[in-house]
């Protein structure tokens, strides 16, 4: 969906009111370590979906943490804001973050996979001291032109 300037700097003020509203003003031990990634708010301000991402051991406890914390922070919003009307808050888990992390373990798996048979190659063959057939030796060739070593 297209986003407007405006619609933008709407979900921006959401998200930090919201991340502000976390780190400040809720006590649950729970919503510790919790980041906000995102928010959209619909056009006409009712609703207000909030992206948020933490450890994975820890997804079942936030999300139970946000459905017991919602009309605490949903009160603290419209504090905070000053629209005419409060959103109604839905939590989702923004999943990108560990898509991310998992995409870029497997690059580094993958690039440690290929340094390993770039590796295991044999290295170029050392440079000899015998010249090629049909060159003559160095000295030979400087004793020939008269160069002292």
């Amino acid at each position: 969906m297209k986003q407007g300037s405006s619609n933008r700097k709407v979900n921006e003020q959401a998200r930090e009111v919201v991340a502000s509203i976390l780190l400040f003003d809720i006590s649950d031990p729970r919503l510790h370590l919790v980041t906000v990634t995102g928010c959209e708010v619909s056009y006409d301000r009712s609703a207000c979906n909030v992206f948020y991402t933490t450890e994975p051991e820890r997804y079942d406890e936030v999300e139970r943490a946000f459905a017991s914390a919602r009309g605490r922070i949903r009160s603290l919003m419209a504090k905070k804001l000053s629209w005419r009307v409060a959103p109604e808050l839905r939590f989702h888990l923004d999943r990108s973050v560990d898509e991310a992390e998992s995409i870029a373990y497997a690059l580094d798996r993958d690039r440690a996979r290929n340094m390993g048979a770039y590796e295991d190659e044999p290295a170029e063959a050392p440079a000899s001291d015998t010249p090629d057939e049909g060159e003559a030796p160095a000295d030979a060739a400087d004793e020939a032109r008269g160069v002292e070593a």
